[in-house]
């Protein structure tokens, strides 16, 4: 069935979707290492394909920006198309010098004073988990391809902007234990346990706050690298 932002059929999709936050990003992945992937929607430029990685199908798909975003693309992919598995791939900005700029980290948790929980299902947690199951095969996986994949706690934050008055990344950081900042896993994690699915979250460390080092856009390109194969050796494996 089709939704009003997803214009796939029932089966376009494989049970297991990787979730980059840009469409260009999910068309460079499908593009770079699918066999014969093909577009299965384009709704608002969300752009969603189907191929296969080593003749085992896997699809991509972008989630947008923030919670509200990957809030709907996870629950209409996890409830209305059969999807099982869904691992975010995206950048996150280090709160601590432990996670270095290009550094592959993996979610245990995720932290977040958002109401997306609460205005989804009445949750009140404010950490959310992803699968254990799809975590330990991601480690095992880093592990056999030699990528020094981290775990860290991540902090999902509402707002990419914010005025001195509400305090610091330091507060937040000494506050919740949180090393790392990002802007969706903890909706993803929430829509894989409300609706009895898996979820994990694979992130880069593009920039950070304890050095002030930014990785250019191009750099960006070529650093994601290393967590997309993870991502994708990882999806078959499922």
């Amino acid at each position: 069935m089709m939704t009003p932002h997803n214009g796939a059929q029932m089966g376009d999709f494989a049970k297991t979707v990787l979730m980059p936050g840009d469409p260009l990003r999910s068309k460079f992945i499908a593009e770079e290492f699918l066999e014969n992937p093909r577009l299965v929607n384009e709704v608002r430029n969300i752009l969603g394909y189907t191929g296969t990685y080593k003749g085992i199908p896997v699809s991509v798909m972008a989630s947008g920006m923030g919670m509200p975003s990957i809030g709907i693309y996870s629950y209409e992919l996890y409830q209305y198309y059969g999807v099982e598995n869904i691992v975010r791939i995206g950048s996150a900005g280090s709160y601590v010098e432990r996670l270095n700029v290009r550094d592959v980290v993996l979610a245990e948790s995720a932290y977040s004073d958002s109401t997306f929980a609460l205005k989804t299902s009445g949750a009140t947690e404010k950490t959310m988990y992803p699968s254990e199951e799809l975590n330990a095969i991601i480690m095992s996986k880093a592990d056999e391809l030699g990528i020094n994949c981290k775990k860290a706690v991540v902090h999902s934050s509402d707002a990419f902007y914010t005025t001195p008055n509400v305090g610091g990344w330091q507060d937040i950081r000494e506050q919740t234990g949180t090393e790392c900042v990002e802007m969706e896993s903890f909706a993803l994690f929430h829509n894989a346990n409300m609706l009895n699915k898996r979820a994990a979250c694979i992130l880069t460390i593009s920039d950070s706050f304890c050095t002030n080092e930014v990785l250019s856009a191009e750099d960006r390109q070529n650093s994601f690298r290393e967590m997309m194969r993870l991502a994708l050796e990882s999806a078959i494996a499922f």
